[in-house]
């Protein structure tokens, strides 16, 4: 009797399980179905558990250390994007440093531009005229030795130096003692000086001739690409 009475006791201890897992099925399915389903899925399957798992400290720095490196594999696939004007001007890419912002650093540069204007006027260099006008107007300036001859600031008027930079709305010149002026185009005008290389001279001074014309800066509030394209037209100016 009381291996008998231990026997039952066993299989019912092992049919628990057992029976809370059907009715569990039962909910969702038919009884077929649930002795199906637990006879071929469940009974006599293992469950294999993971022995042992690292602290999750570990995987959120395993994982964060695998992001970096898919991160820095895209940065160096992608190209690097062009800096904006303001970026540009923050890091100080077109100022002139202090140790270049000497004259003669500059002078190969205006005799360069001298051999540029007076191949672009031809003979226009020496007939003048609209023609001419027209050509310098819209001509390239960097490096063009330029004074300032009227001004709304009289502090401005006779500066006189070499175009370092061709800006919308200013000229940037080197000048010989004072380094580098910005000198704005509004309300201002400028003077271009170009030596004719013909051979000609004045007679008593015995200099070559001069080419001698004066920019309205006015009419020059563009960019120096801009400015290449557009026709300049004669017409009268009441402000001058």
């Amino acid at each position: 009797m009381h291996k008998v009475s231990y026997r039952r006791h066993s299989s019912t201890m092992a049919s628990a399980p057992q029976q809370a897992t059907q009715n569990l099925l039962a909910r969702a399915h038919s009884p077929d179905s649930v002795n199906r389903i637990y006879s071929e899925k469940i009974q006599h399957r293992s469950l294999i558990l993971r022995p042992t798992s690292p602290p999750p400290s570990t995987i959120n720095a395993r994982a964060a250390r695998r992001k970096a490196r898919q991160d820095r594999k895209e940065k160096q696939k992608q190209r690097p994007k062009p800096l904006s004007s303001r970026e540009k001007r923050s890091l100080g890419l077109h100022d002139i440093p202090k140790d270049g912002q000497k004259y003669h650093i500059y002078e190969p540069l205006s005799q360069m531009w001298l051999g540029y204007a007076r191949e672009l006027l031809g003979n226009d260099l020496s007939t003048g005229g609209p023609s001419a006008a027209a050509k310098l107007a819209s001509a390239e300036f960097h490096g063009a030795p330029i004074q300032v001859v009227r001004s709304h600031c009289p502090s401005r008027v006779g500066i006189q130096g070499v175009v370092v930079r061709d800006r919308k709305f200013v000229f940037e010149i080197i000048t010989k003692k004072r380094g580098v002026k910005v000198v704005p185009k509004e309300g201002t005008i400028f003077r271009v000086e170009i030596t004719i290389n013909d051979g000609a001279s004045d007679g008593e001074s015995g200099q070559k001739k001069k080419f001698a014309c004066e920019v309205l800066g006015d009419q020059m509030m563009l960019r120096a690409a801009d400015r290449a394209n557009k026709k300049f037209k004669a017409h009268f100016l009441s402000n001058i």
